[in-house]
């Protein structure tokens, strides 16, 4: 037959071999036309004096501060020094559960579970503080419209309450005739598993999700039940991007949009991450958004003892994967640098991203996390990646001769697998490396056939492959 193009389709895992999807996509991104490269991370500060859980950028006006939970403390990096410096109120803190943040005008604002609601006011502050005498413990808080939404409350004691500051007054806790401030228990739907905002709130239950909006007086907010049954599994799991919330429920990932829910999991990647997550960790799970490239990403801990991130391309509707040493992923926003504070980083070798790179101009978002007690950017060279076009079939029996590969900027080297029947050994071959042209000579002889394409080099993005399939005869 004539070489044959196939494209690096989608990667659908919870599908069978045979139905032309990839059946791996791992360390790349994906894109309109095949899959991008997945960036290394990179460390962005020194070590802090403990463990790391978070981490937040607080901005207003031209100024960029960025913040990092611990299991006691807060820290607030130093450009100058790439130190993490404690910034926690006197004494520290109690508990060890992660740190949540919201920023409400020039105020940040920050949750534990253990202290009362903490603030920093940006440009201004030295260390955080109780926000007021009045302010709730909780576990999750949002910013819903002009007030500071607070959720599951009290260490856990009231699990299911939420409570809200006064109008535009994030010091004002105390329910009463002088104030809109006041509390709602929700008794449908288990425990608050996270909420989000912006211009109603959503709450996310372990068997339901809340939809709470702003009425004015009496009652200030109304609480309408969306969905009853699909809740939240973590609240770890929780990341929001214009308007839509990602989540991930007993049976999968979904989105809502304030008015329904939609599973964008289903039949792609639900199965997958259940048998390949480790249950036991599930509450180290976090959820960030890249909004530069579209995509809404979940850091979990794996049965092999690591660390995975599932990437969700939302205006695709893609999925891929990738292998990480993080333990925490966040959006961020640098602080920014000046040409002498790059010295801190030692050699140009040593700076996380080249000069060019938008970490550097800061306010700038970006993909973040954290490596135990450093914040890292994703910033770094391309990681190792690896494509796996699904089962190819011509005839009974077939040899393959020939791949070449379509990948922009960059070069592979290619492995391929087959096998006479599908419940025979899946087994690659020794590694090729392509030519100057991309080319590939392979034999390998079967009725179904794998490629393992691996890019190399400084590349973009890969797109598909040409291979020669010959029939061959039987005897």
């Amino acid at each position: 037959m004539a070489v044959k193009r196939i494209p690096f389709g989608e990667w659908l895992p919870d599908q069978p071999s045979i139905v032309g999807t990839m059946q791996d996509a791992t360390n790349v991104i994906p894109v309109a036309s095949g899959y991008g490269a997945f960036p290394l991370s990179a460390n962005y500060s020194n070590a802090a004096s403990q463990t790391l859980t978070n981490l937040h950028a607080a901005k207003f006006n031209n100024l960029t501060q960025v913040f990092a939970g611990g299991t006691s403390k807060l820290f607030k990096f130093n450009a100058a020094t790439l130190n993490l410096d404690d910034v926690s109120k006197t004494g520290a803190y109690a508990g060890s559960a992660r740190w949540y943040f919201t920023q409400f005008g020039n105020v940040l604002l920050a949750v534990n579970d253990a202290a009362k609601v903490q603030a920093w006011t940006v440009g201004s502050s030295t260390v955080f503080a109780d926000v007021a005498a009045a302010a709730p413990v909780a576990k999750y808080i949002t910013t819903v419209r002009d007030f500071v939404v607070c959720a599951n409350l009290d260490g856990g004691t009231n699990a299911n309450k939420v409570q809200w500051s006064d109008l535009n007054d994030e010091t004002n806790w105390t329910s009463g005739a002088a104030s809109q401030s006041d509390f709602q228990i929700i008794s449908d739907g288990g425990n608050i598993q996270g909420i989000t905002g912006g211009e109603f709130g959503l709450i996310l239950l372990e068997r339901g999700i809340t939809r709470m909006s702003y009425i004015g007086s009496p009652y200030f907010f109304q609480f309408d039940n969306i969905s009853r049954g699909i809740g939240c599994v973590t609240g770890g799991s929780v990341a929001q991007y214009g308007g839509i919330t990602y989540f991930l429920s007993d049976d999968g990932f979904y989105s809502c949009d304030g008015k329904g829910i939609i599973p964008i999991g289903k039949e792609k990647v639900d199965r997958y991450f259940y048998e390949n997550m480790n249950s036991s960790g599930i509450d180290s799970m976090s959820a960030a958004v890249d909004p530069v490239r579209s995509l809404v990403m979940w850091n979990y801990a794996n049965i092999s003892g690591g660390r995975s991130i599932l990437i969700y391309n939302w205006k695709l509707g893609k999925w891929s994967a990738a292998e990480t040493t993080t333990t925490y992923i966040a959006s961020l926003a640098t602080s920014g640098f000046t040409l002498e504070e790059l010295d801190a980083f030692g050699t140009l070798d040593a700076l996380p991203a080249s000069l060019d790179d938008r970490i550097w101009v800061g306010g700038k978002l970006l993909l973040g996390g954290v490596t135990t007690n450093k914040i890292v950017t994703f910033t770094g060279t391309n990681s190792t990646a690896s494509l796996i076009v699904g089962d190819m079939e011509e005839g009974y029996n077939s040899v393959m001769t020939l791949v070449r590969s379509q990948i922009d900027n960059g070069s592979c080297n290619i492995s391929v697998a087959s096998r006479r029947l599908l419940d025979g050994t899946v087994t690659y071959s020794t590694v090729t490396s392509t030519s100057t042209e991309n080319r590939a000579s392979v034999r390998s002889a079967g009725r179904y056939h794998r490629v393992k394409v691996t890019p190399t080099g400084d590349w973009t993005t890969a797109v598909s492959i040409d291979v020669n399939l010959e029939q061959q005869g039987t005897r």
